[in-house]
């Protein structure tokens, strides 16, 4: 029988680590690309066990996932392990990698504002990293027919947040490059999307300036009266793999309980109806 598996870039936290448990209760083993310190490793093991306790297999790499050369090297491994097994490739590539500078472009005192190698670090990791993981596992033959891409991106791809700049240029490269892998692996039958997930409370979001703030105004939006939770955009990207939606690629998908078409703070939404 035909193992599936997922390889999830920022497994470990947010929308990755929900993702690779969701898919994991829906027959999926995770490959796990994640950057953790030892103090947060214990949040790790954590997701590992809901994975096996789903009855799946988790094999999760503490690399830079925009290292070319551990890149290079974790994919080849990944090659290693399926030599054996017939049939075995990576059914879904999710891209979930939150670390970037949050800085403003413009200050009095240059040491204040975002350089040069910030800015490429942060678009590397955010935007770039995904076409060359999808180079790797095309080039070595590990993508399936038939398989999905899913990149995580945000509101921010196109509206303004204070220091948020160079993230928001790496989303918007991140929704650019789905549109272009979605095409030139349209033949492969793989289908991409970005996933535009409402404001939601992850250890990521809360490094943003003001994001209490922020979270506070989605849920006042939010005709549910509540945030986006990582658990709801994990589950829409379960639905999205089904065979049946495979002819829906290269858009951006909201996942927010229509949070982001309210344009007003006020009572809520969802108290209107009695």
């Amino acid at each position: 029988m035909e193992q599936k598996w997922a390889l999830i870039l920022g497994a470990s936290s947010g929308f990755g680590g929900a993702s690779a448990v969701e898919l994991s209760k829906n027959g999926y083993s995770i490959f796990g690309i994640h950057l953790d310190r030892q103090a947060t490793m214990p949040q790790v093991q954590q997701i590992i066990k809901k994975i096996e306790r789903s009855g799946q297999k988790a094999v999760y790499f503490n690399i830079n996932a925009a290292d070319q050369i551990k890149i290079n090297d974790t994919l080849d491994e990944i090659k290693e392990r399926f030599a054996t097994k017939e049939h075995h490739q990576i059914n879904v590539l999710i891209h979930s990698l939150a670390f970037g500078t949050l800085k403003p472009y413009i200050a009095k005192n240059p040491n204040d504002c975002l350089s040069p190698s910030q800015m490429n670090m942060t678009l590397d990791v955010m935007a770039h990293s995904l076409v060359y993981w999808t180079q790797g596992l095309v080039f070595r033959n590990l993508f399936a027919h038939g398989g999905r891409i899913f990149a995580l991106t945000s509101a921010g791809s196109h509206s303004v947040i204070p220091n948020y700049g160079a993230v928001s240029a790496a989303k918007a490269s991140l929704e650019a490059h789905i549109r272009q892998l979605s095409v030139e692996l349209g033949s492969m039958e793989i289908t991409c999307n970005s996933i535009m997930a409402g404001v939601t409370d992850t250890p990521a979001g809360n490094k943003i300036p003001m994001f209490g703030k922020m979270m506070h105004a989605a849920k006042m939006k939010n005709p549910h009266n509540r945030l986006t939770t990582p658990e709801d955009v994990a589950k829409a990207i379960v639905l999205l793999c089904d065979e049946r939606a495979g002819w829906i690629s290269g858009n951006v998908i909201g996942v927010d309980g229509a949070e982001y078409i309210v344009n007003y703070i006020g009572e809520s939404t969802s108290s209107i109806i009695k």
